[in-house]
């Protein structure tokens, strides 16, 4: 499968060294793994900020491809979909997923051997299991009300 997100020339290993904040747009967008996770609808306990990952994903999510069917034009459709940036990661980074690259770079650890600026595919991130590749919910097959029944276990 050819990579959605343009890799090549990007500066060797930038994100070892490279602050979020200092990061080209490029860079920052290369840092997606693909996964898909961000895209699944969570709930939040409101006494304890705890965080619950459903199976329900967003209307735009391709779960064959884990990628947003329109990226570029998404607040159009999703207004309150967020927009992750260098900016915005310390409010946010709490419900990114665990094995989120923004995330781990956020809290200073590495990318996991499976992410494709380590593997040089985007495959490794479903052949590693991580990502929701096949089992979601389009979210409006299931009303709010019920997306308790759907809460999972993150896929690490």
């Amino acid at each position: 499968m050819k990579d959605p997100i343009n890799r090549d020339g990007l500066r060797d290993q930038y994100w070892e060294r490279v602050p979020l904040k200092n990061m080209t747009p490029r860079e920052w967008e290369a840092l997606c793994d693909g996964c898909g996770k961000c895209c699944l609808n969570k709930l939040e306990d409101p006494d304890t900020q705890e965080i619950a990952f459903t199976r329900i994903a967003c209307r735009l999510l391709d779960d064959e491809t884990c990628r947003c069917a329109q990226y570029e034009i998404r607040k159009q459709f999703v207004p309150d979909c967020v927009v992750l940036t260098p900016q915005n990661i310390s409010q946010i980074a709490y419900w990114m997923p665990e094995t989120c690259a923004y995330r781990l770079l956020y809290e200073g650890k590495a990318l996991y051997d499976w992410h494709p600026l380590i593997s040089g595919t985007p495959e490794t991130v479903h052949e590693a299991g991580v990502s929701v590749k096949g089992w979601t919910v389009p979210e409006f097959e299931v009303p709010e009300e019920d997306w308790e029944d759907y809460i999972i276990e993150e896929p690490r």
